[in-house]
């Protein structure tokens, strides 16, 4: 039985090795935006286990302890650490519970948009000729439609719910999938991996579906960090118009719109889920952008 030995020369170069992938894994470690990802950890875990955390509940009313401000302040107390609102409801409580309403919707919309902006990408990239012409067009039918207001009219139409935020905003944001994953259907498209599989009589549906879906996978992650940003601002600025999830559901849109008259006299009621939308929104902006880096060879130091 042959003891293979490495000789001295392969020792130090695998020690080389071994040091350069610590080195670069310290300079991944040390490039990861640690404070968007908390932001977005704490957003995800009380939009799970918000139920079974808050300190009080956030539907319970209790006028005597109408606009109790928060507990630093004189009048404040420690049972609402963030004040209540005009009804004595635990703001604290409500924000905590309103992350549930955005994180619903929030995923719920980039999984559909995602989908179907994908979906139309693969056909309209791959197959090309009348079929990309067609869908194309019709992306930029909805690419130039003004979002919001669009939003605004078939909310009033269908109603305040949850359901048809959902249902509205995924119909609305799966053009910009489409658009920019086209792109990269387009480039993939001509690699020699998959001439090889047209070579192979691989179907059209294998080839779109096994080869060129995971190579665009990267940027759908990447647009569905930064659309997830706009889903909360969308349905936080319907909640604050009335048209969002109906009260007495705690919305942070709707928290927004209870206290925008007392800004002078509770400031508290508007200003802490404003905070919310605002932190969840940028740190979803900047783990965007710190995923485009690394996930695109293009860009990538490393």
């Amino acid at each position: 039985m042959l003891n293979f030995q490495p000789d001295k020369e392969a020792k130090e170069t695998i020690q080389v090795l071994d040091r350069f992938r610590l080195i670069k894994m310290r300079r991944v470690i040390r490039g990861i935006p640690w404070i968007p990802v908390a932001i977005l950890f704490l957003f995800l875990f009380c939009g799970i286990f918000g139920s079974y955390i808050t300190p009080n509940d956030p539907m319970k009313t209790n006028l005597k302890a109408a606009k109790t401000p928060p507990f630093w302040q004189k009048g404040g107390s420690t049972k609402y650490l963030l004040g209540t609102d005009s009804f004595g409801r635990d703001i604290l409580s409500r924000i905590i519970k309103g992350a549930a309403i955005s994180l619903q919707v929030g995923f719920a919309v980039v999984v559909f948009a995602g989908a179907l902006g994908a979906m139309i990408a693969l056909l309209s990239g791959y197959l090309g000729g009348w079929v990309d012409a067609v869908l194309m067009r019709i992306t930029d039918m909805f690419l130039s439609m003004p979002y919001l207001m669009i939003a605004i009219a078939l909310a009033a139409v269908l109603g305040p719910s949850k359901h048809n935020i959902i249902l509205i905003m995924a119909i609305l944001g799966w053009a910009g999938y489409a658009r920019v994953l086209r792109g990269e259907v387009l480039r993939i498209k001509g690699a020699d991996f998959i001439k090889l599989a047209i070579v192979a009589r691989a179907g059209k549906a294998r080839i779109m579906l096994r080869h060129i879906f995971p190579n665009i996978v990267n940027t759908l992650v990447v647009l569905a960090t930064l659309q997830l940003g706009i889903v909360i601002i969308m349905e936080s600025s319907l909640s604050f118009l009335g048209l969002g999830v109906p009260p007495p559901e705690p919305a942070w849109g709707s928290m927004v719109a209870d206290g925008r008259i007392m800004m002078f006299t509770a400031w508290w009621i508007s200003t802490w889920p404003g905070i919310a939308i605002l932190l969840v929104v940028l740190s979803c902006n900047l783990l965007g952008d710190w995923l485009r880096v690394r996930l695109d060879p293009k860009f990538r130091q490393l």
